[in-house]
């Protein structure tokens, strides 16, 4: 059957890069959305959209009876399901099916025998691929620790937690079970040993129905925080000719053992020693398939539709692989403050341009990031010859990209990827364990205190008049008649405070005060040229009411504008828990009330935002005076949650539930 019409069951960028070879094929695309993303890029580029009521995912776009329904009313013939959602759901690709629409994925019964890990587990020993031998729980000792406590159904880090001490196995079971549960319908968890310092090493697989199987390289996804990947590469870096071999065929014989067809990828986990454990079958595409595209010189999502339409692969063998490629995901989160996700305006979103560079992306500069759904902006990709190449290519494209509106892993990427254990491909999933404080600490280099400069040069030359720019006035004053003009900023996110002081002569350019060594080249109101210590440096400024961004060819900067004065209203009392993001209350501590005592950094409140669960923690030992939150309650950012009033002496806290280890 040849596809004229597909719909894609999903959202954000993995929709708009599915859209994006459907056009190159010349067939027609059909989005899905929900209210909350009826402006969407992803809806935007589609031929035809249907709307699907409501907000929340299990409202929308888990929904496979209204998915399948949308296909019909707009005529598709084919569904592709993308990765997330229904991807790797058998009812969905069953249901797809049995309305007379194309399939684009694996068979049903590939799905159904790889959602259960416990399962696939099983099949995979008999296949002959190695395996990690799995530990009862209620036998276990201490000779088993570190265990590894792993949802048996859906992936993403839901359910899953590292136990160290046996006394603490109980609770996590049973938070990891009840995780499992809320994520994913299905609270069988399983244990299995903890490799430490492994690396997390995958095989891209693609089979048809024509008997023919290819291994397409490996890929190493090992930086991963809350056991979710942040940067990808391919190949595999530092893997012997042997260890390579073993993990093609082996993923090979995983999709044969199952009667795989389309795309899939097969994961393992290899050891510190060189070992490799199968860890799951992942029957979709996947996020960072992107980087084998660019090595092998793909387009991964048009064999899917070649495969679904019931063609061959263009060759028994798959084609040599060429060069190096890197992948990052730009998330909108805060890595200094727990990845606490992020949402608001993105009002910038620019990414350099250029041979080896590609950006996937969900987002243009205009839209809305909300708090429905996963927190990621944009993958970017870079492919080069070498792999030194390539990871300084994606750095610099990093660095360089103009990004303006919430708070960004983006600095984390670049400074990871130069990072020198990244660079000597010394990799394993513990490396934001180790390197989190470092990553996430002032930078060597940087230089807010001019960056605030050029800001208020900048806003000191923008037009009033009202043919001009909205200024961006905030607290100018002058001490005496003679002398600066001084302007405040609060740089974000970590909330340093600078103060500028300026002239304005005769001649209207504006010129620092009390910064020798510093002079203007010149000022328009969104660009500044100065020159510092005999160096000539670039700003790009860009001012929105009264935060403002300041781009620089090696470094990105955000302000706000302080008031010469604060505002009493802003005061919140000692010890106020304040929502860090919009979201919903999922639970409270046990025995939380108001009049208990609690410790200082005793989780009190678990926030669910972005598909992430997020600890309140208190802030201080001592007496919880108010509590307003409750479970199911949905809380805007900055809501008062509870009230903790600092006590010393207090002795007889709450007791503490299990720590939260993933989202």
């Amino acid at each position: 059957m040849t596809i004229t019409t597909l719909l894609v069951a999903n959202r954000g960028e993995i929709a708009c890069r599915i859209f994006r070879t459907c056009r190159d094929l010349g067939i027609t695309t059909v989005a899905v959305y929900s209210d909350a993303d009826a402006d969407a890029l992803h809806v935007r580029e589609a031929d035809l959209a249907v709307r699907l009521p409501g907000a929340a995912p299990a409202d929308t776009y888990l929904r496979g009876d209204l998915v399948v329904a949308a296909a019909r009313a707009a005529g598709a013939d084919a569904v592709h399901p993308g990765y997330g959602f229904l991807s790797e759901n058998a009812a969905f690709a069953a249901a797809v099916q049995d309305a007379g629409l194309v399939w684009v994925g694996p068979p049903v019964k590939a799905i159904e025998l790889m959602a259960s890990k416990t399962r696939a587990k099983e099949l995979m020993a008999g296949a002959g691929v190695p395996l990690l031998a799995p530990v009862d729980p209620a036998t276990a000792s201490e000779d088993d620790l570190p265990l590894l406590l792993k949802a048996a159904a859906g992936g993403g880090g839901r359910g899953m937690r590292i136990v160290r001490e046996l006394d603490a196995l109980p609770g996590e079971l049973l938070a990891a079970a009840a995780e499992a549960a809320s994520a994913f319908g299905d609270g069988e968890v399983f244990a299995e040993p903890y490799v430490e310092r492994g690396r997390h090493v995958e095989v891209q697989v693609m089979a048809d129905a024509h008997d023919t199987v290819w291994a397409l390289g490996t890929r190493d996804c090992s930086l991963q925080r809350r056991h979710q990947k942040v940067i990808e590469e391919a190949p595999a870096p530092g893997l012997d000719e042997a260890l390579r071999t073993r993990l093609h065929e082996a993923a090979v014989a995983a999709a044969r053992a199952v009667g795989y067809r389309g795309a899939g990828t097969v994961e393992f986990l290899v050891s510190a020693e060189g070992r490799p454990y199968f860890l799951e079958m992942n029957t979709r595409l996947q996020v960072e398939h992107p980087v084998t595209e660019a090595v092998f010189g793909l387009d991964l999502v048009a064999l899917q539709l070649r495969v679904a339409e019931g063609g061959p692969l263009p060759s028994p063998e798959p084609p040599q692989s060429s060069g190096h490629a890197v992948e990052a995901r730009l998330y909108a989160e805060d890595p200094a403050r727990d990845w606490q996700p992020q949402t608001g305006a993105l009002l910038t979103l620019e990414v350099l341009e250029g041979p080896g560079l590609r950006l996937d992306t969900g987002y243009t500069g205009g839209d809305t990031i909300g708090v429905h759904y996963d927190p990621m902006i944009a993958k970017v990709i870079a492919h080069a010859p070498t792999r030194t190449e390539a990871v300084r290519l994606l750095a610099r494209a990093l660095e360089r990209a103009r990004i303006h509106g919430p708070v960004t892993n983006r600095d984390l990427l670049v400074r990871s990827l130069r990072h020198p254990d990244f660079a000597a491909a010394r990799l394993d999933t513990g490396f934001y364990d180790r390197h989190l404080a470092e990553l996430t600490a002032p930078a060597a280099g940087r230089d807010p205190a001019t960056a605030a400069l050029a800001a208020t040069l900048a806003e000191a030359v923008r037009p009033t008049h009202p043919g001009g720019p909205a200024p961006a006035r905030f607290g100018a004053w002058r001490n005496v008649a003679s002398g600066p003009q001084r302007k405040r900023y609060r740089s974000e996110p970590d909330g340093t405070e600078h103060e500028v002081a300026y002239r304005t002569p005769r001649t209207g350019v504006p010129e620092p005060h009390g910064t020798p060594g510093t002079r203007v080249l010149t000022a328009t109101p969104n660009h500044v040229t100065l020159e510092v210590v005999g160096v000539t440096r670039h700003f790009a400024v860009t001012a929105y009411a009264d935060r403002v961004h300041v781009d620089a060819t090696d470094a990105s900067y955000t302000f706000t504008a302080l008031p010469r004065f604060t505002d009493p209203a802003t005061h919140t009392a000692p010890g106020s828990l304040l929502a860090p993001m919009p979201g919903t209350v999922v639970r409270l501590a046990e025995g939380l009330a108001a009049g208990v005592t609690v410790e200082a950094g005793q989780p009190l409140i678990w926030l669910e935002a972005m598909k992430m669960e997020h600890r309140i923690l208190a802030p201080a030992s001592g007496t919880l005076t108010a509590l307003h939150a409750a479970p199911g309650h949905q809380v805007e950012v900055g809501a008062l949650l509870a009230v903790v009033q600092e006590d010393p002496a207090a002795t007889t806290p709450v007791p503490h539930p299990v720590p939260e280890e993933t989202a």
